[in-house]
C-alpha cells in the first residue's frame, strides 16, 4: 500500500516550549536544534506506534480490492473518509458512493466497509494503484494526544538533545525501555 501525505499537522504532539522546560534549557541558542530533536522525536513515537498524531490528511493507494468487505486504513485514530475513488484500465478516474460505504472510526484500524447488499465496483482497474482512498486521521489536536505518548516524545527528544553522537548501549537501555512501556498501549499493529 502507498502513502501520500495531503495535509501536514499544523503542530507537534509536545508543545516547543513544553519541551524546552523538560530539557531546562532556559536559553534560546538551541532552538534550531531543539525544533529538529522535537520533530526527530516525533517521528520515531509515530513510526513505532504506526499511528499518526495530530490531525492530518493521508491519501492510500490500493492495487485490488478487498476480498471481503472492508478496507483497512493505515494510522489509527481515523476521523473521517473524504473519498474513494478508482482509475479503470482505461485511466478514467470515478468515485466510489459515499452512499454504499460505512466509514467505521471505532475500530483500530479504521475501515471503510460496505454498505448492506452493496459491493465493490466491477471495472476492470489500472495495473497501479487503482484505487485511492482519502482521509483524515490523528487524535486531534495536540490537546487530545494521550500523556505517555507526549511524555514518551519527551524522553526520547532528551536522550537526542543530550546525545548527539554514537551512543554505547548499556546508556540508553533506561529510557528506551521506558519510552517503549510508555508507548506499549498505543502500539498499532495493523
Amino acid at each position: 500500500m502507498e502513502r501520500t501525505l495531503v495535509t501536514a499537522p499544523t503542530a507537534h504532539a509536545v508543545d516547543f516550549d513544553d519541551l524546552k522546560d523538560h530539557l531546562r534549557i532556559t536559553h534560546d541558542d538551541d532552538d534550531p536544534y531543539v525544533s529538529a530533536v522535537l520533530e526527530a522525536a516525533q517521528a520515531y513515537v509515530e513510526l513505532y506506534l504506526n499511528r499518526k498524531l495530530v490531525t492530518q490528511t493521508w491519501k492510500a493507494f490500493f492495487d485490488d480490492w478487498p476480498d471481503g468487505d472492508a478496507i483497512y486504513l493505515p494510522f489509527g485514530q481515523l476521523s473521517s473518509v473524504t473519498h474513494v475513488k478508482y482509475t479503470d484500465s482505461d485511466t478514467d478516474q470515478s468515485t466510489f458512493s459515499s452512499d454504499d460505504y460505512i466509514v467505521d472510526t471505532d475500530s483500530e484500524p479504521g475501515r471503510v466497509v460496505l454498505g448492506y447488499n452493496e459491493s465493490w465496483p466491477t471495472a476492470t482497474l489500472y495495473p497501479s494503484n487503482p484505487i485511492e482512498v482519502q482521509f483524515v486521521c490523528g487524535y486531534g489536536d495536540p490537546s487530545s494526544v494521550p500523556m505517555p505518548i507526549k511524555h514518551a516524545i519527551k524522553i526520547t527528544a532528551a536522550d537526542l538533545y543530550e546525545n548527539r553522537e554514537t551512543i554505547l548501549v548499556g546508556t540508553i537501555t533506561s529510557s528506551l525501555k521506558t519510552v517503549k512501556a510508555l508507548l506499549a498501549n498505543y502500539r498499532l499493529f495493523a
